[in-house]
């Protein structure tokens, strides 16, 4: 099968400090993964690497065979986990200048989710909640009809109450050829949506595996993260 991502002895080192290790995996088109570890272990420079804002690094990296670039930029959609969003812009401002970016973002679908979402078009990003604003920030890169979604901690702002709904509107929203790509410390909430996990410790992948090979003895993906990172407790 085609493969959508290609990570083959991927390398990263800050100075002396090693982030990544020998990182390889593969990932099909229309797979959701879990990418998870505790903090520090590189799966933010992991995530800027994919989307090529990280460029000084050895190994090999291709997204649809190309290496990160500007067309990979044009079919990646990516929610990075600190807000890009200026204070004095309003929903609909946002809506249109995702619009004058990017083809394939789909306005009409984005409106329906600001009402979904209860978000105030005019309301500006200053005065909003922590909640509305992950909210406004997740559904900009929903509303692209990429092929490759890559979210960083999507979750992190949002009450439990609407976690629920908003990974519903993941899978809705999606082409079903279209990967994702999670990173997220919210385990319990997000895995029932997983295909696959890649943990990572220190650097190096650990587990690279179905949700199903995981589950095999009776236990969660969580519980499994805790195991394989007792140090890190």
């Amino acid at each position: 099968m085609e493969q959508l991502i290609t990570v083959e002895n991927l390398h990263k080192a800050y100075g002396s400090k090693v982030v990544l290790d020998g990182i390889s995996f593969n990932a099909s088109p229309g797979q959701i993964i879990g990418l998870l570890g505790p903090n520090g272990c590189g799966k933010t420079t992991l995530i800027k690497i994919l989307t090529g804002l990280i460029k000084d690094h050895t190994g090999t990296v291709r997204i649809n065979n190309e290496e990160p670039d500007a067309y990979t930029k044009s079919i990646v959609a990516y929610l990075p986990e600190k807000s890009y969003l200026p204070d004095w812009m309003r929903p609909i401002d946002a809506l249109d200048y995702f619009t004058d970016f990017y083809k394939d973002f789909d306005k009409d679908k984005a409106l329906m989710m600001v009402s979904r979402f209860g978000l105030d078009l005019k309301q500006r990003v200053k005065t909003m909640s922590k909640g509305q604003q992950e909210k406004l920030r997740l559904l900009l890169v929903i509303c692209r009809n990429a092929e490759l979604y890559i979210l960083d901690e999507p979750l992190g702002g949002v009450d439990p109450a609407a976690r629920a709904k908003i990974l519903d509107l993941i899978l809705e929203n999606r082409a079903a050829s279209s990967t994702v790509l999670i990173s997220t410390h919210l385990i319990s909430d997000v895995e029932s949506i997983f295909d696959r996990v890649l943990m990572i410790s220190e650097g190096h992948l650990i587990v690279n595996a179905h949700v199903n090979e995981l589950r095999e003895n009776g236990k969660t993906v969580e519980e499994v993260f805790k195991e394989v990172f007792s140090y890190a407790w």
